[in-house]
């Protein structure tokens, strides 16, 4: 499909060519933009439908304000495409979410444009705070504009930067641009809230268009207008809850309605003397019916044909590790009653959504909430439930906190299901679960399991659900599986007990935890091919360490080297740890650690941020090579697969 014709959008090489145009070319605009997004998402995918929904407010923003000098905030980023195109990235689009490419998200090295980076929710007005008490402190910075959605808003950090902000006093911008969706569809009271703000309606624009008469009024003509329209409404004038918090409100305004959105955004902007909320009204997907048809709304998509919206997925050999794990948990389920779920609006990205189908009552969505999340799995634990908190790694460092507090200390059995385990590929450094192996192995009495492949993790789902003695922990990457079969029903690992994959004759031994031990084969093939003989062993555990294991390898083979998709400090920093105190290192024993590098990894697909960790099969051999005194060379990765 051709590109469709943009000849207003190709005269904009930055916002400042915005303020030079007319409302109406502005509108002309809005509409170029949308077709340039739906085009360049296409090619690429990525997060279509929040896009698409804030092209409008995007062009209205930055015709208004004066970016980068006045700072623009997206909270999370997944919205800022449009953003993208009119800050002189627009020729880059092309390499969106690619290895060396732009970013899905916003991200500060990428353009000045982007004054604080974001990936995770609820971030921007606590960010916005701080560049307007910089600017306050003659920091060269104009205005703060967070612009958050609903869904954003429902987190506990937002309430704090709000509670803040208002006490502060000082002049900032928030957007609540509500669309009444997130990820999945927002739940919660501030959700119904604002639901029920936006469904005021035209009154709600009379009204503060009136309420703005007032506020230039004398206070006398003030008090008199308000007490007025109480009498005739029956009503008390009650703030709203921003309000409340100190902020000036305005809205509910049509987010797609360009005339609104500039007679707002100026009028704020000129009067304005301490914090605003501009309450804007949106529809995710907008203009582009299959998105706007879509259950998601085209969240996040694959390349996709413009006409039919159809997209361009690859068919799996094998179910995705968080199908299997959604699949095997709605059987435990069936199996116990006591068994219930948390996700923190993720129902389907986490595979709840199946147990939800089957069990409604027993799946709750706590919303963009965390740490709220695991406080309460701790709660229902510790009334004797059994439940599973579902939540990926990068999203669960959130939650730190009350896992430690709430949870490890008090020794409650919360089962955390630990999805994005590793590099994730696309979403980039800021998804990447790296972390969870050392920062819950820290934790006494915590036990942490790491699937090497989908029958493993369907073992750890029943492992977890018969575990009540304190907290435990699985983790398993995103994508497909390794096409193992898969048990009906998995059997209760022995807690702390790994297993034997190859026997070799005594060189080296790869000890692998997670599903690396694909790796550790592939490169296990290479070498024997070079004749060096390869053992290998499954660790399963990273806390508690089969020891048993551990001492057999560094007994029998004159080097040992860990493998782990994870941070240093996490499963061979532990290993290395334990073999001290059991005295394994005092006899020649050779022990390496293979982790990811210390610095964190642009998105690319996961094979290529793994080969740039030095993680893959080719990593690997050169590996066993520099242990063994061998070069350590490059090795052929094509050629590892095709010995497998």
């Amino acid at each position: 499909m051709t590109r469709p014709p943009t000849p207003t959008l190709d005269r904009i090489a930055g916002p400042s060519d915005l303020r030079h145009l007319s409302d109406r070319a502005l509108g002309t605009l809005a509409d170029e933009l949308r077709a340039d997004v739906i085009d360049a998402v296409s090619r690429t995918g990525g997060h279509l439908g929040s896009s698409l929904g804030v092209v409008e407010l995007t062009v209205a923003l930055h015709a208004v304000f004066d970016t980068p000098r006045d700072r623009l905030i997206w909270d999370v980023g997944h919205q800022c495409y449009p953003h993208k195109i009119l800050t002189g990235r627009r020729d880059r689009m092309g390499s969106l979410r690619q290895k060396g490419g732009l970013s899905g998200f916003t991200k500060r090295s990428e353009s000045p444009y982007d004054p604080f980076g974001a990936a995770h929710s609820s971030t921007s007005i606590s960010a916005a705070l701080g560049f307007a008490v910089g600017r306050d402190m003659g920091m060269p910075t104009g205005d703060a504009i967070a612009v958050i959605g609903d869904g954003s808003i429902s987190a506990g950090m937002a309430y704090e930067a709000l509670n803040n902000a208002g006490a502060e006093g000082r002049r900032l911008f928030v957007i609540l641009n509500d669309n009444e969706m997130s990820i999945a569809p927002p739940v919660g009271a501030m959700s119904s809230y604002l639901s029920s703000l936006s469904q005021q309606g035209p009154l709600a624009g009379l009204r503060a268009v009136a309420e703005g008469m007032e506020h230039m009024a004398p206070k006398p003509v003030r008090d008199g207008a308000r007490r007025a329209r109480e009498l005739i409404t029956g009503l008390e004038s009650r703030g709203t809850f921003f309000e409340e918090l100190g902020f000036d409100y305005v809205g509910p305004i049509d987010g797609h309605d360009m005339g609104q959105l500039l007679a707002v955004l100026r009028a704020a902007r000129t009067r304005a003397t301490g914090p605003v909320v501009i309450h804007c009204c949106t529809v995710k997907g907008r203009g582009y019916a299959p998105a706007e048809g879509s259950a998601d709304k085209y969240h996040g998509v694959s390349k996709f044909d413009v006409g039919t919206g159809v997209q361009s997925r690859t068919k799996a050999n094998a179910p995705s590790y968080t199908s299997v794990f959604g699949t095997a948990l709605a059987d435990a389920a069936a199996r116990d009653p006591a068994i219930v779920a948390v996700t923190a609006a993720m129902p389907s990205g986490t595979g709840l959504d199946k147990m939800a189908a089957r069990f409604p009552a027993r799946v709750f969505d706590v919303g963009i909430a965390e740490q709220h999340g695991v406080t309460f799995a701790a709660g229902m634990a510790a009334s004797g439930l059994k439940p599973f908190c579902a939540i990926y790694s990068t999203f669960l460092q959130r939650g730190y906190d009350q896992v430690v507090h709430d949870v490890a200390l008090q020794g409650l059995p919360v089962r955390f299901a630990i999805d994005r385990a590793g590099l994730v590929g696309a979403d980039g450094a800021t998804h990447a679960g790296a972390f969870d192996i050392g920062y819950l192995g820290a934790l006494p009495g915590m036990v942490v399991m790491a699937a090497a492949d989908e029958a493993e993790l369907v073992h750890m789902v029943e492992t977890a659900a018969a575990h009540d003695s304190g907290p435990i922990a699985f983790r398993y990457p995103r994508g497909a599986g390794t096409g193992v079969a898969v048990p009906e029903r998995g059997e209760v690992l022995q807690i702390g007990k790994g297993r034997m994959i190859r026997e070799g004759t005594g060189e080296v031994a790869l000890l692998s935890l997670g599903t690396h031990l694909g790796e550790c084969e592939a490169a296990a093939k290479v070498l024997d091919s070079q004749g060096i003989s390869v053992t290998i062993a499954d660790a399963r555990f990273a806390k508690p360490l089969d020891m048993a294991l551990i001492a057999r390898l560094a007994r029998s083979h004159g080097a040992l080297i860990t493998v782990e998709q994870g941070a240093m400090g996490g499963f061979g920093a532990s290993v290395l740890q334990a073999m001290a105190a059991h005295g394994l290192l005092d006899h020649g024993c050779r022990v390496r650690s293979m982790c990811l590098p210390d610095r964190f990894i642009d998105q690319a697909g996961p094979a290529e941020m793994y080969a740039d960790a030095g993680l893959d099969a080719g990593g690997i051999v050169a590996a066993v090579r520099r242990v063994l005194g061998g070069t350590g060379g490059i090795v052929d990765l094509k050629a590892a697969r095709d010995m497998m």
